[in-house]
C-alpha cells in the first residue's frame, strides 16, 4: 500500500511533540481522530510507531526510522505542488536562499541580464531551516552552511571563512586577540552545539557542563545578539555575518581552534531546470560573496 501524505503528516505532528493532545491541537482535529489515523498507519505499514505508557509517549525503533525519511519526503511532496502550481500559472519565478553575511546580488544581477523574461527573488534563511526550503520548493538554490544534512541536495562547495566568538564587551575575555575552544568551555552557548562540534567535544573532556541549546530556540542573529549583550550566553558566528552585525555593546573574537564556516551551493537532486546550473556556474565565478 502506498504511504499517505497525510497521515504522515499526522504521524510528524505527534512524533514532534510526543502528545496526542498537543499534536491534534495542531492539527485543529480532534484527539480521537488522530489517534484512530495514526492506529490506521501502523497497521498500514504492519509495524508500531509509538509506545504509550506511564512514561508518555515515545517513539518506536520504526517510528524512528520514519520520522527520519518524514524530514525528507514532506518537504519534497511540497515542493512538487509548488513548482506544478508554479508551472501551470505560465509565471517563471527563480529563488535564491541566502544566510546572513552572504552576498547574492552580483549572481543574481548576471542572472537577471542573461534571463530578462525571468523574475527573480531572494529569500533569507537560517541554519535551521536552509535545507527545508529547498526541499519544499520555496526556493531554487540556497546558500548553506554547514553542517546541514546533504540527503537529497545537489551540492558545490562555494568558499571558506574563519568564525568568532561573539561576547558582551565587559566579558573577562574581551580584548583578547584570539581564543581557544578551552577558553569557552564553560560557557553558555546560544545555538545548537551541533554548529560547534569542537566546543561540545573540548566540554566533555574537561567535564564542563558544555554548550547547553538556547531555550525557547533562537533563530535569528539578532536574537542571539540581545542575548549576548544581556550576558545570557554567546555565540560563534561566521566573520562575514559578525561583521554584518557589529554593536558597540558587543564585541567579536576570532577562535584559533575551531574550523571555518563552510558554505556551500545546494539544490534539490532531482531537479532538472537548467537554471539550477546556470546560476551555479554564475556564482563560483562572483568574486564578492561576503560582506
Amino acid at each position: 500500500m502506498d504511504l499517505d501524505l497525510r497521515k504522515l503528516r499526522y504521524f510528524v505532528a505527534v512524533a514532534e511533540h510526543l502528545n496526542f493532545g498537543r499534536a491534534a491541537e495542531q492539527l485543529h482535529i480532534a484527539q480521537p481522530v488522530l489517534s484512530r489515523q495514526i492506529q490506521v498507519l501502523e497497521q498500514e505499514l504492519n509495524v508500531k510507531l509509538f509506545n504509550r505508557g506511564n512514561r508518555g509517549t515515545e517513539l518506536t525503533a520504526a517510528g524512528q526510522a520514519l520520522m527520519e525519511d518524514a524530514r525528507h519526503l514532506l518537504p519534497a511532496a511540497d515542493g512538487a505542488r509548488r513548482r506544478v502550481l508554479d508551472a501551470n500559472s505560465g509565471h517563471r519565478t527563480f529563488t535564491v536562499g541566502f544566510a546572513p553575511g552572504l552576498i547574492v546580488t552580483d549572481a543574481v544581477r548576471q542572472l537577471a541580464e542573461r534571463r530578462p523574461e525571468l523574475s527573480i527573488e531572494v529569500f533569507r534563511t537560517d541554519w535551521y531551516d536552509q535545507t527545508e526550503v529547498i526541499l519544499d520548493g520555496r526556493i531554487d538554490v540556497g546558500y548553506l552552511r554547514r553542517p546541514f544534512d546533504p540527503r537529497g541536495l545537489g551540492i558545490e562547495p562555494l568558499l571558506e571563512e574563519p568564525r568568532v566568538v561573539s561576547l558582551p564587551v565587559d566579558h573577562r575575555l574581551a580584548g583578547k586577540a584570539t581564543v581557544s575552544v578551552t577558553d569557552l568551555a564553560d560557557e553558555h552557548l546560544l545555538q545548537d552545539p551541533e554548529i560547534v562540534p569542537e566546543w561540545r567535544d573540548i566540554a566533555t573532556e574537561l567535564r564542563a557542563p558544555g554548550p547547553r541549546a538556547a531555550r525557547p530556540r533562537l533563530r535569528t542573529v539578532e536574537e542571539k545578539l540581545e542575548h549576548v549583550a544581556r550576558g545570557n550566553g554567546v555565540v560563534v558566528l561566521p566573520a562575514s555575518t559578525a561583521a554584518f552585525y557589529t554593536r558597540p555593546d558587543v564585541t567579536h573574537i576570532p577562535v584559533d581552534d575551531i574550523g571555518p564556516s563552510q558554505v556551500c551551493l545546494a539544490w534539490y537532486s532531482r531537479r532538472r531546470s537548467p537554471l539550477i546550473p546556470e546560476f551555479v556556474a554564475i556564482a563560483l565565478a562572483c568574486p564578492r560573496q561576503m560582506t
